[in-house]
């Protein structure tokens, strides 16, 4: 009974983290275009871009009509239900990536929580998870790895192995380095036999926040995990949604997702791979 309240509050918990990463992955990339506008003073730049702009100031509004948006009306997952998917103030359609984000965000902290229990360790893997599922949106979206997320708990991971963290201090920088130089290896290959960039330096960054966490043992799993899921889901755009074979796919996504698996179940997915290839 008391492990199911436990994971019940983890839930209701990670749909409030959740509710808050909607906000981070609506605002932050925003907040980045303002700033190299304000920075490079562009002839005829509208002077709204000098008025305050964070995670917390303006308060909420309808991104259709401008209209604020009550406090009731930000429950998660509850308000787009009760709502019915359609805006209070305009009855425009609220994005599916509200509700979807919230939930994916409740569901993975029941894991995390099932999966270390309650212990100093499941409230940095929790950081980790949320991070890595804001960086996944926000790149999905605008296919951006902001720096202001990635290098923090970049660096987190570092300090957190000097702790006694998921690997020893040596594999998360010997993690982190790996992971940066494998994919910037590849990147520079890829540019000379091409002459075009297969891939942004967020993902670099990405995979070097991954190692730092996980340890350099784990970046080749990392690595095959997300090229393989992310080929199948290229070929399915290109199969299934007529998809142009030479518009860009974001890779952190798949990064993302392939990290946090390997985070959980890295060990398990080994002992598979070495009993079905014996």
């Amino acid at each position: 009974m008391d492990s199911l309240l436990i994971l019940g509050g983890s839930f209701l918990f990670g749909l409030v983290i959740g509710s808050f990463l909607s906000v981070v992955v609506h605002r932050l990339p925003i907040m980045m275009a303002r700033s190299v506008r304000l920075e490079l003073q562009q002839a005829g730049e509208s002077s709204d871009a000098k008025l305050a702009y964070n995670l917390a100031v303006p308060s909420s509004r309808c991104p259709a009509c401008g209209c604020p948006i009550k406090p009731w009306h930000n429950l998660p997952v509850l308000s787009y239900l009760m709502l019915r998917g359609r805006s209070a103030c305009c009855d425009s359609p609220i994005p599916l990536r509200y509700p979807s984000l919230e939930i994916l965000s409740g569901l993975m902290t029941v894991v995390v929580v099932f999966h270390f229990g309650a212990t100093l360790t499941t409230a940095a893997v929790l950081i980790l998870t949320y991070s890595l599922l804001a960086l996944a949106a926000i790149d999905l979206e605008h296919q951006i790895l902001p720096d202001s997320i990635t290098l923090p708990i970049l660096w987190l991971g570092l300090l957190f192995s000097v702790s006694g963290g998921l690997v020893d201090a040596e594999s998360s920088i010997l993690g982190a380095a790996t992971g940066y130089l494998s994919l910037w290896s590849v990147y520079q290959l890829f540019k000379c036999l091409t002459g075009k960039e297969g891939m942004g330096y967020g993902d670099f960054k990405l995979l070097a926040l991954l190692g730092a966490w996980l340890g350099w043992q784990a970046v080749p799993l990392v690595i095959v995990l997300s090229s393989v899921v992310g080929a199948l889901f290229g070929l399915a755009l290109v199969v299934f949604r007529d998809h142009a074979s030479g518009q860009p796919i974001p890779f952190g996504p798949f990064l993302a997702a392939a990290g946090w698996i390997v985070l959980l179940f890295g060990e398990d997915l080994t002992r598979l791979y070495w009993g079905l290839a014996a």
